[in-house]
């Protein structure tokens, strides 16, 4: 038996265990950098059950892990794609042959712009960063959030300073969207952070980033 003939029995027996155990699922295929899931984006209505990396239904994810196996007929899905069901959205971060679908849960709603260089040389009115003069990069994904160190404190270092967070952010890569440090970030919170670190895996994007504290 070839292999694409093999990965259809796979992705047959994933649509199989699905039915069976998993939950109504919306699927988005994002097409462009605003709002991945606006209802023009919804391609599949599938079921879709979601399992830990390491010990399957045997035990639950454990705080602040994001990885998860996706279990569904990946024959209709692709790297990027979002899944949303009543508990909760993932994304699909490799459908490797033969593999389990890799998916990460996305558990806030993220925003990306990047700081306008000043308009005119010489002197300007005002050289900080404005919300207004901000370019948009990505808007409204649903991405992993996650503490990745919670230390340091603002170069004032005033009595009253408190430390500085810093987080790791999962999300699909866009195409045509590079994001790069001293980017900004924003989520449904209200919070906003500073892009330190910035790769571009196979799994999509893992960003390194610090809360910026006013």
């Amino acid at each position: 038996m070839d292999e694409s003939r093999l990965q259809d029995r796979i992705s047959w027996g994933l649509n199989v265990a699905a039915r069976s155990v998993g939950a109504p699922t919306d699927a988005y295929r994002p097409s462009g950098a605003m709002e991945p899931l606006r209802p023009v984006n919804r391609f599949l209505r599938l079921r879709a059950a979601f399992s830990n990396v390491h010990g399957g239904f045997e035990r639950p994810n454990t705080y602040d892990h994001s990885l998860w196996n996706g279990i569904f007929d990946s024959a209709y899905t692709r790297v990027g794609d979002y899944l949303v069901q009543q508990s909760g959205t993932w994304f699909i971060a490799a459908q490797q042959s033969l593999m389990p679908v890799l998916c990460v849960r996305a558990d806030r709603m993220v925003s990306f712009t990047r700081p306008a260089a000043p308009t005119a040389s010489g002197v300007n009115t005002y050289g900080g960063v404005t919300t207004a003069t901000n370019m948009p990069l990505l808007t409204n994904w649903p991405a992993s959030v996650r503490a990745a160190s919670i230390g340091g404190t603002p170069s004032a270092d005033l009595p009253g300073d408190s430390s500085v967070s810093h987080w790791t952010v999962l999300l699909p890569a866009q195409p045509d969207v590079v994001l790069l440090v001293a980017d900004l970030m924003t989520d449904d919170l209200g919070r906003n952070a500073v892009v330190s670190s910035a790769e571009l895996t196979n799994l999509g994007w893992r960003l390194s980033v610090k809360q910026a504290a006013t």
